[in-house]
This record gives structure tokens, C-alpha cells and sequence, in this order.
């Protein structure tokens, strides 16, 4: 994989409409492509202008500074989501540590952050994401299966599910905000109520606090192709069904995709999961006295 040094003219993206999953103002990506090859990853579409999302890492040297010097101008604050177009604890960040010194910029401003992530490695930044949480941070690990070894296949050079589950334990267990991004469901791979109830099950069992479900996945251009391709790889047959099923729809439900929302929730209350994140909120105005 080829690794691109770059210096980007600005990294803190404002989100126009409320952010109804995770509650972001603002999402921040400190690289460009990502290290752990997800067969499914919307971001290789081609809207998001990334020619080789697999073959070549762009790092954001700059990006800290530029950070700081963004935040200073910003009078509301609102919370910095990172995670949305790649994983910011891939293996690149054990070298770069962008990620780690955008955390300092946020606890040194007093920003709240959401981080989405696959990686254990997030467990290296603890000390500040519990500083940032004086104000607000939530730790998302997305966890599609149960299964390490089904992982393998659809997340080849992700950590495996059950050191998420540890990383979860060991958030929880510090004290901080953490929970399970459910998403996306891989129709015929990974929706089988059996698999998503022991992933439920296990993530209350570690700590987690909520589980964000998405019965479905995105299917469009090139990321469409890429998707097709590794089926063909690793599930022979499948493809076919997928392409009678959906054609060129962009969302691919999760068949019976209605009832699992249903089976989701009701399981969720009974093992005390929201199934849906507390956003940050920021503290009202001090009233002035009236004598």
C-alpha cells in the first residue's frame, strides 16, 4: 500500500442538517482510504472522489494545526465526529498519532467528540478521550457479526469482533460512553437473528450502553462492483441473488428487515440498551440574579 504525505487546506466539515444517528456538527477525516479493506465501505463510491481507496493512504500532516486554528473561530461548539470516511485508529495511526493530537486540540478547546472505529487501538488515547469527556465523548465500535471468523472475510484487516468486545469492556469500565454501531447488515451474510442477538447480548455483557441498528447496506458505482467482486470470492452464488433482489437500488434492506428492527429493540429493553445515542448537550446559560 502506498502511503501520501499532504497538506490539506482544511479538515472540520460542518454538517447543515442535524446528524440524527450520532448527534454530529461537524465530522473531521484525517486520512483518505483506509487500512482495513471492508468489502462493504460506501467510501469507495465514487461521489467521494478517492481514485484507489485501497491501494494508497492519504495522511494529513497538517491536520492538528489546522484544527486548532479552525476551532479557535468557532463560537458554538457542537460535537467533532471522526470515522465517517475511514477508520482513524487504523495501523497508520500507531505511527502518524493524527488522531491522538486531534483529541488534545478538542480536550485544549473543550469540544466534544464522537468516534466511529473497528480498532482496539483506541484504548492508546484513554486518558484523553476520559479529559474530553468532561465535556463529551461517546466511543462507537462498529461490530457486524459475532463471528471472527466471518469478520475475517468481510473486514479482513480489521481487529477481530472479540477484541472490540474488549475494547468496549475496558471504555465501560473507565467510565466513559461507548456502545455498538450495528451496522451496515449484510443480507444473507450477516442479518441472521441467531448472530445479531448473541452480537446484542455480548455487547451488554461488556458494558455497552447502546446498539445503533441499520438493517441494511448501500450498494452503488464502483463500491457496487467492489462488493460483487469479493462475494464472488468468498460466498459463489450470492452475487446473483443480490443482483435479482436489488438491481440498482442504492439501499439494500436486510430481508424481514422490519422484524429484526423489532426483535433488535425488544431485546435491547430487555437487557437495558438504548438503541440510540445520548448526543451531547451543550450546558444552558447561566441566569443572571435578580438580586
Amino acid at each position: 500500500m502506498k502511503i501520501v504525505e499532504v497538506q490539506a487546506r482544511t479538515v472540520l466539515n460542518p454538517i447543515r442538517q442535524p446528524d440524527p444517528i450520532f448527534g454530529l456538527r461537524y465530522t473531521l477525516n484525517l486520512y483518505r482510504g483506509c487500512q482495513h479493506h471492508c468489502i462493504y465501505c460506501d467510501s469507495r463510491s465514487a461521489c467521494y472522489n478517492i481514485a484507489d481507496f485501497d491501494g494508497e493512504i492519504q495522511v494529513k500532516t497538517n491536520a492538528p494545526q489546522l484544527l486548532d486554528q479552525e476551532l479557535a473561530r468557532k463560537r458554538t461548539r457542537g460535537t467533532i465526529g471522526t470515522g465517517s470516511m475511514n477508520d482513524p485508529y487504523m495501523p497508520l495511526e500507531t505511527h502518524y498519532r493524527l488522531t491522538r493530537a486531534a483529541l488534545s486540540v478538542m480536550a485544549r478547546r473543550g469540544f466534544p467528540v464522537h468516534v466511529l472505529t473497528k480498532s482496539d487501538l483506541v484504548l492508546q488515547d484513554l486518558p484523553l478521550l476520559q479529559e474530553i469527556h468532561k465535556v463529551y465523548a461517546a466511543v462507537t465500535f462498529t461490530i457486524t457479526t459475532p463471528s471472527d471468523d466471518l469478520a475475517a472475510r468481510i473486514e479482513p484487516a480489521a481487529p477481530s469482533p472479540t477484541r472490540r468486545f474488549q475494547a468496549v469492556e475496558a471504555l465501560a469500565s473507565a467510565g466513559l460512553y461507548t456502545g455498538i454501531a450495528l451496522m451496515p447488515a449484510l443480507p444473507w451474510i450477516t442479518d441472521r437473528w441467531e448472530d445479531l442477538s448473541e452480537l446484542i447480548r455480548r455487547s451488554a455483557g461488556c458494558g455497552a450502553q447502546y446498539i445503533l441498528p441499520l438493517m441494511a447496506l448501500t450498494l452503488r458505482d464502483r463500491q457496487r462492483e467492489y462488493f460483487y467482486t469479493q462475494l464472488d470470492r468468498h460466498f459463489p452464488g450470492l452475487r446473483s441473488r443480490y443482483e435479482r433482489q436489488y438491481g440498482q437500488r442504492y439501499t439494500a434492506w436486510a430481508p424481514h428487515s422490519r422484524e429484526l428492527f423489532h426483535k433488535i429493540g425488544d431485546l435491547c429493553s430487555q437487557l437495558g440498551l438504548a438503541c440510540q445515542i445520548t448526543p451531547y448537550q451543550p450546558a444552558a446559560p447561566a441566569q443572571p440574579a435578580l438580586f
